[in-house]
C-alpha cells in the first residue's frame, strides 16, 4: 500500500470537509423539534448563510470580496432595474390625474417607456461589465501574461467557484431585466443564493426561482432522504477516486510527452480512458455535491442525464453540463439568435438559398458563438477554444445537412438507434482530443496516428513502454482492473436509468429493498477504499479549475 491508513481516509473523506458537514447539519437541524421554544429566534436560513460564509473563509478568505462584489452589484442593480421600472409607471399614473385629465398621450408614453429601458438596459451591462471584467481579470491574466513573457504570470490566483457563482448571479440579473420574477428585496437572502457552499466548487449553476425558495424554506430531518443522499455521495466518491484518480496517470503517461512515436491504438486507448475519467470525475463530483445539499432539504439541478447515450452531438450537450447547457442557451443563444441583424440574415438566406438555409443559419451561427464561449469559460488557452468550435461547427454543419440525411424519430429500430450512439460517441471522443490534448501539434499527431498509423500490432509495445516501463506494473493493471469494474456498475446504473428516467436519481443498480442499499454502499465504500492501493493521493476535481 502507497500511503499509510490514515492517510488514506484524510484523502478519501477530507476529514476537516466532512467534520464542518457534521456540524453545519448539526446547527440547522438543532432548532427543529416539537416544540417553539426550541426555535430560535432568527430563521434557518440565516445558519445556512453562515456555514456558507464559513465554507468560503475557511477555503478562500482572501477572494470574499469577489463574491461580495459580485453579490453586491447584482442585487443593487437588479433594485435599480426595478426602481426605473416603478418610476415608469408612477409618471405614467399620476400624468393620468384622478379624473383621466391629462393622461400622456400614446407616443409621450412609448418614449418613456423607451427612455427607461434604454436605462435599464445601460445598469444591466454596467454590472455585467464588472462581473465578467472580474471573471475575465481574474481568470485569463496568468494566460496573458505568459503570453507577454511577463514574470507576473502566476500573480493572480483564480477564487473558489468564481465562475460558477458569477453565472448563477448574472442569470439572477437577466431574468430581472427580462421581469421573469421581481428582484429580491433582502441582500442577506439573495447572497445566500449566491454562496449556497455544496455548489461552489463545481456548480450546477442554479436558479434564482427554483433553488432560493428551497434555501429559505424551513427543512426537517428526514432520514429516508438522508439515506438516499449518502447513497449519492458513495456513488460519486467512488466513480471520482475508483475511476478518474485511477486513470489520470495512465492518461498522463501516454499523452503528456512526446507523442510522434505513439500509434493510434494507444492514442485511442488513452482518448478512450479519458472519456471515463472525464465523465467520473465531473458526474462524481456533482453527486457528492447533490448529496450534501439534499442532506439540507436543497435539491439542486440535475447536471447530467446519461450524456453517453445520446443519438447526437446536440443531444450529448443537452445531457452534459446541463446547467451550463441551459445558460448559454437561455442568455446567449436565443437572445443572439433572435436580434435583428440574425432574423435579416436569415431571411436573406432563405430567399437565395431556400428556407432551410435561412432556418438553420442564424441557430448555426448561433450555436458557434455559444460553443466559442463554451471553449474560453474552460480556459484562455487555444487548444479549449478549439474544441469548443469543433463541438459548435459540428452542430451547425449537422443542422445545415439534416436535409441529406433525414432521420426520423424511431427509424432503424433498435439497431438504428445504437448505431446513432456509437456514432455520437465517436464524434465526442475526437472532440476530447482537442480538450485534453494542451499542445495543438501534439494534438494533430495524435489525430493523424490514430487514422493514418493506427497500428494495432503495436499496441502491446507501446503500452509497454509507456506504461509498464516507467510505472509498477501492479498500479497500472490494478487501476486499469478496479476502474474497469467501477465503469461497469456506472454503465449498468446508467442503462437502468436510461431505461426508467422517471425513476429517483439514486435508483438504479440497487434500487427496491433495504438490504441492496446497504449492499451497494458495502460495496462502493470497499471499491472507493481499494483505489487507495494503487493511488498515491486524490486530486482535485477537473471542472474546479474552471
Amino acid at each position: 500500500m502507497n500511503v499509510c491508513c490514515y492517510s488514506v481516509i484524510m484523502d478519501l473523506f477530507s476529514l476537516r470537509y466532512l467534520l464542518f458537514i457534521i456540524i453545519c447539519l448539526f446547527l440547522y437541524y438543532l432548532p427543529a423539534g416539537k416544540s417553539e421554544r426550541r426555535r430560535l429566534v432568527f430563521p434557518r436560513w440565516v445558519i445556512l448563510l453562515a456555514e456558507s460564509m464559513g465554507f468560503y473563509l475557511l477555503t478562500g478568505r482572501a477572494h470574499i470580496l469577489f463574491m461580495l462584489t459580485t453579490a453586491c452589484s447584482v442585487w443593487l442593480g437588479a433594485l435599480c432595474m426595478a426602481r426605473l421600472q416603478e418610476s415608469c409607471s408612477l409618471k405614467i399614473r399620476n400624468a393620468a390625474g384622478k379624473d383621466g385629465t391629462g393622461a400622456l398621450t400614446r407616443e409621450d408614453r412609448k418614449r418613456l417607456k423607451a427612455r427607461t429601458q434604454r436605462q435599464c438596459d445601460l445598469v444591466l451591462l454596467a454590472v455585467l461589465a464588472v462581473n465578467f471584467g472580474i471573471l475575465a481579470w481574474l481568470k485569463y491574466w496568468n494566460a496573458i501574461a505568459a503570453a507577454l513573457g511577463s514574470g507576473r504570470a502566476s500573480a493572480l490566483l483564480l477564487p473558489l467557484g468564481i465562475s460558477f457563482y458569477t453565472f448563477q448571479a448574472t442569470g439572477y440579473l437577466l431574468d430581472v431585466h427580462g421581469k421573469k420574477y421581481e428582484p429580491e428585496k433582502n441582500f442577506f437572502r439573495f447572497l445566500l443564493f449566491v454562496s449556497w457552499f455544496p455548489q461552489l466548487l463545481q456548480g450546477p449553476i442554479g436558479r434564482y426561482d427554483r433553488l432560493a425558495p428551497q434555501l429559505l424554506q424551513e427543512h426537517d430531518w428526514d432520514s429516508h432522504r438522508a439515506a438516499e443522499a449518502v447513497h449519492r455521495i458513495l456513488f460519486g466518491l467512488m466513480k471520482k477516486y475508483a475511476v478518474a484518480d485511477l486513470l489520470a496517470p495512465l492518461i498522463a503517461a501516454v499523452l503528456d510527452s512526446d507523442v510522434s512515436s505513439v500509434p493510434g491504438s494507444l492514442v485511442v486507448f488513452a482518448i478512450l480512458m479519458y472519456s471515463a475519467q472525464q465523465y467520473a470525475d465531473f458526474s462524481g463530483g456533482i453527486d457528492i455535491i447533490m448529496g450534501i445539499s439534499s442532506l439540507f432539504g436543497v435539491e439542486l439541478t440535475p447536471n447530467f442525464r446519461q450524456p453517453y447515450f445520446a443519438t447526437s452531438l446536440g443531444d450529448f450537450w443537452r445531457r452534459w453540463h446541463i446547467s451550463l447547457g441551459a445558460w448559454m442557451r437561455d442568455y446567449v443563444f436565443y437572445p443572439f439568435a433572435l436580434t435583428k441583424s440574425m432574423q435579416k440574415l436569415g431571411k436573406w438566406s432563405g430567399r437565395r438559398f431556400g428556407k432551410h438555409l435561412g432556418r438553420v443559419l442564424p441557430a448555426g451561427i448561433a450555436n458557434i458563438l455559444v460553443f466559442f464561449l463554451v471553449g474560453l469559460w474552460h480556459g484562455a488557452e487555444l487548444h479549449y477554444i478549439l474544441w469548443g468550435l469543433y463541438n459548435g461547427l459540428v452542430i451547425a454543419l449537422s443542422d445545415l445537412l439534416a436535409p441529406i440525411w433525414p432521420v426520423k424519430p424511431g427509424s432503424g429500430g433498435r439497431t438504428g438507434h445504437l448505431l446513432r450512439i456509437a456514432r455520437t460517441f465517436l464524434i465526442v471522443n475526437i472532440g476530447w482530443y482537442f480538450d485534453r490534448i494542451a499542445d495543438f501539434r501534439s494534438c494533430m499527431t495524435c489525430l493523424r496516428n490514430t487514422f493514418v498509423r493506427f497500428l494495432p500490432g503495436e499496441f502491446a509495445q507501446a503500452f509497454q513502454i509507456r506504461l509498464l516501463i516507467n510505472m509498477d506494473r501492479f498500479t497500472v493493471f490494478g487501476s486499469l482492473a478496479l476502474a474497469g469494474v467501477c465503469l461497469m456498475l456506472v454503465l449498468v446504473d446508467s442503462i437502468q436509468k436510461e431505461r426508467y428516467p422517471d425513476r429517483i436519481s439514486t435508483d438504479g443498480l440497487f434500487s427496491g429493498t433495504a438490504a441492496g442499499r446497504i449492499l451497494a454502499a458495502w460495496l462502493m465504500i470497499t471499491l472507493t477504499l481499494a483505489s487507495f492501493l494503487f493511488s498515491v493521493s486524490a486530486g482535485g476535481f477537473m471542472y474546479a479549475n474552471f
